[in-house]
């Protein structure tokens, strides 16, 4: 196939981006001719040693951009990004392309999908996050604290200054929203939606368009076996990512206290200085690189994962199971779907300092340690998330979608979901 890759770095600068590019540099291996469309240099070198072609614009992003008003435009309509896409997709062959959407939000803008709509080619887009129907791109109250279950574009949303740092660029996210819908029409360019949880698709089913088809794939993660743990004293209880307050961090390390147990924060944030302050006795130990958080996860008694809002897929949750160590995660987020409660970890109540030091305190049992990371490193290890079966999954994905254009069906594909507008 002839697989064409968008999305807003040409580098891993986050989750979605590595994703992206692994999956690009998987699909090459597999014999598929691959291009890499990016907004944001530098460009990952492994891209052009594995025979990638890149188009990378050389653009800013909202952290890199010099001027801010500038950049406004281009995060309403960024026409260079349009007419360069346009470029890259003439003359394309629809019977064996497929073009897919990792992300625009950040550089690219909705330009893309007008390019995308007039080249008539097969079209997917990955839900990493939410940005194709909420205009904050996360379904959460930044100001609140809580998850927002407003419509979005509705009055209520309008009303609402949900953002994380102002209202004046809600306002600007509203513009680009509505550009999405209204001017690049996204919904004729993309039929296809690849989502990465079941909980991702019950909060968007009610906001997506009639129509669409929605497929499960799963994002890869690269971990190595490496065996059940071996028996021996308690770790710590250890949380890893970014410190803000949707991750849950002061819930963590207030359950923490309650528990009479210590917290260990692997990352760094804005609430960094928050959690030094009002929890002296947590462990800070800020960001890791790889190697360090795969030490931080193996070592641990367990990992706690307290988010407050949806998530998408947290791979940080499955990298825990993949080494043997039980996960405690709230209930209001995708990552309990990784999580089988009572017997690879524990789910508590969104918010619930009590439940979740509660649930801390059963892990000081050494027996339930032991019984919960062995059945974590036997379940994940049964059905890992590999890139090749990552791969084989999109492959199989990218020909549903080629076999119903071919056919000129509007109906869905074997084995996917149609998810109508409620």
């Amino acid at each position: 196939m002839d697989v064409v890759l968008i999305l807003d770095h040409g580098h891993v600068n986050g989750g979605q981006a590595k994703v992206a590019l692994d999956s690009a540099l998987g699909l090459a291996a597999r014999g598929h001719r691959v291009d890499v469309f990016a907004a944001v240099a530098p460009v990952d070198p492994r891209l052009s040693a594995a025979g990638i072609r890149v188009t990378c614009l050389d653009q800013p992003d909202i952290a890199t951009a010099s001027s801010k008003l500038a950049f406004a435009g281009q995060m309403l309509w960024n026409r260079p990004a349009a007419r360069a896409l346009a470029g890259l997709l003439a003359g394309r062959d629809p019977g064996r392309t497929i073009v897919h959407v990792h992300a625009f939000a950040k550089a690219l803008s909705p330009s893309i999908f007008a390019a995308i709509r007039r080249a008539r080619l097969p079209a997917l887009y990955t839900m990493h996050e939410f940005f194709l129907v909420c205009p904050n791109g996360g379904f959460y109250d930044y100001r609140r604290h809580a998850i927002c279950r407003r419509a979005p574009l509705s009055g209520a949303c309008i009303a609402t200054n949900c953002d994380m740092r102002s209202y004046p660029r809600k306002a600007m996210r509203l513009a680009r929203q509505v550009l999405l819908e209204k001017l690049a029409r996204w919904p004729e360019a993309v039929r296809d939606v690849v989502t990465i949880s079941a909980l991702q698709e019950t909060a968007v089913a009610p906001h997506l368009p009639p129509g669409l088809t929605l497929h499960r794939v799963d994002n890869p993660i690269a971990v190595p076996d490496p065996g059940p743990k071996p028996a021996g004293p308690p770790g710590p209880l250890t949380y890893v990512g970014r410190l803000s307050t949707e991750k849950g961090v002061l819930l963590f390390a207030e359950a923490a206290r309650r528990a009479g147990v210590p917290a260990v924060f692997v990352g760094d944030g804005p609430e960094a200085e928050t959690l030094r302050g009002r929890y002296p006795e947590a462990r800070l130990l800020g960001w890791r690189d790889a190697a360090g958080v795969a030490e931080a996860l193996r070592a641990a008694s367990a990992l706690v994962f307290p988010s407050i809002w949806y998530e998408g897929q947290p791979l940080t949750v499955y990298e825990a199971l993949a080494r043997g160590t039980p996960v405690v995660v709230s209930d209001a987020c995708a990552g309990r779907e990784a999580v089988a409660d009572g017997e690879t970890g524990y789910w508590f109540p969104s918010g619930d300092a009590a439940a979740l030091a509660a649930r801390l305190t059963r892990l000081q049992d050494p027996a339930v340690l032991a019984r919960l990371g062995a059945e974590a490193h036997r379940r994940y290890w049964a059905a890992p998330l590999t890139l090749e079966r990552h791969c084989a999954r999109l492959e199989e994905v990218y020909g549903l979608v080629l076999q119903r254009r071919a056919a000129g069906l509007a109906a869905p594909a074997p084995g996917a979901r149609l998810q109508p507008a409620a």
